[in-house]
């Protein structure tokens, strides 16, 4: 089976539902883990890393918890696979760009997943929608405490576990949620909001995490300290620092209804039109004023359409994903004109933006 027969479709990923989802997309819990003797991914040679993922995948393989799985070597994948990957948030950007001697294995339901050989020879992750921290982080540890009865992990008693780079040492653990923030944006918010979160030692990044745009209004929250604090220390402090910027969000959105509805009215139907009748348009350009319109839906202005709708677009308007729906490899300009062809026939039959009540 081939990773696109495995993955769910993009209208059944995009149904899931959690707490808080109106502003807290995903909640993610990520472990970085290595293995005593053996160099860490950045330093070794090619057959220290192909002895690292045959020590390390079987073990993987063998835990309950993935089962049904997907496991694969990631020079058996092709650039294109790799893409839906990053774009469904499953792998990084950097484990992407990896070939011989790196692999994955991920679960049915997206998740658990594990990445062998990125930048530590284990990063564990758990996915869950909206803003579950406990429940992803109650899954993660108990793959890991599995994991570390099978593998034998670097660890120091004063250190904790030792990684490649020095920010994760002592837990290992990144606790983040991506957050939908129009509201904030459309305010002139949004910088007060991450200074505040940096002086709090949280960083604020983008869609793809660090180094990438916040494209969409979507920022990426996450712990930066792993190294003196507890494991549950870490989520409650994080939990406590994203329910004041949901709450910050939601206020920035009535405040901008109760004194600029005509401004916010205009951003929406602005991007409305923009969407239903353009003719070309990139990936960019598309998640900005998608962004809009699912603000649009949270704010009542499209009856009573679902969000669903607005989140399975944002992800088939992106790249891997409008490709796949095509046999022959399109260029950039190709690919914006496929994406304005298929917005102009998803929003067809949804009527334009109201005045909310």
């Amino acid at each position: 089976m081939n990773i696109h027969e495995f993955l769910v479709p993009p209208a059944v990923f995009c149904q899931r539902t959690g707490p808080n989802d109106r502003i807290v997309m995903s909640s993610r819990v990520r472990l970085a883990r290595n293995l005593r003797k053996f160099p860490f991914p950045a330093w070794a040679k090619k057959p220290d890393r192909l002895r690292v993922l045959e020590a390390i995948q079987p073990a993987v393989e063998s835990l309950p918890q993935l089962e049904p799985r997907f496991s694969s070597a990631m020079d058996d994948l092709t650039a294109f696979d790799k893409q839906i990957l990053v774009e469904r948030h499953l792998i990084s950007r950097e484990h992407a760009a990896k070939g011989a001697g790196s692999g994955l294995v991920l679960n049915r339901e997206e998740s658990l997943c594990v990445m062998i050989n990125e930048e530590d020879h284990l990063r564990i992750q758990s996915l869950r929608p909206g803003l579950q921290l406990k429940a992803c982080w109650q899954a993660i540890d108990a793959l890991d405490s599995a994991l570390e009865a099978k593998l034998d992990y670097a660890f120091s008693p004063e250190l904790g576990y030792l990684t490649a780079c020095p920010t994760n040492l002592g837990t290992g653990i990144r606790v983040s949620a991506m957050l939908h923030l129009p509201g904030l944006v459309l305010a002139e918010e949004i910088t007060r909001i991450i200074n505040a979160a940096n002086k709090l030692n949280f960083a604020v990044r983008g869609l793809y995490g660090e180094g990438t745009e916040a494209l969409g209004n979507v920022f990426q929250v996450s712990n930066q300290m792993t190294l003196g604090e507890s494991e549950p220390q870490i989520i409650e402090r994080i939990s406590k620092a994203l329910n004041q910027i949901i709450e910050e969000e939601e206020n920035a959105r009535s405040i901008l209804l109760e004194k600029k509805p005509k401004v916010v009215l205009n951003h929406i139907g602005r991007a409305y039109g923009i969407l239903a009748n353009a003719h070309t348009i990139s990936s960019k350009e598309t998640m900005n004023l998608l962004s809009l319109l699912r603000l649009g839906i949270d704010l009542g202005m499209f009856g009573g359409l679902d969000r669903s709708l607005w989140d399975e677009i944002f992800l088939l308007t992106q790249p891997a994903h409008l490709q796949k729906q095509f046999t022959e490899k399109l260029g950039a300009d190709e690919r914006d004109i496929h994406r304005a062809d298929m917005l102009r026939e998803r929003l067809r039959s949804v009527p334009r933006p109201q005045s909310p009540k």
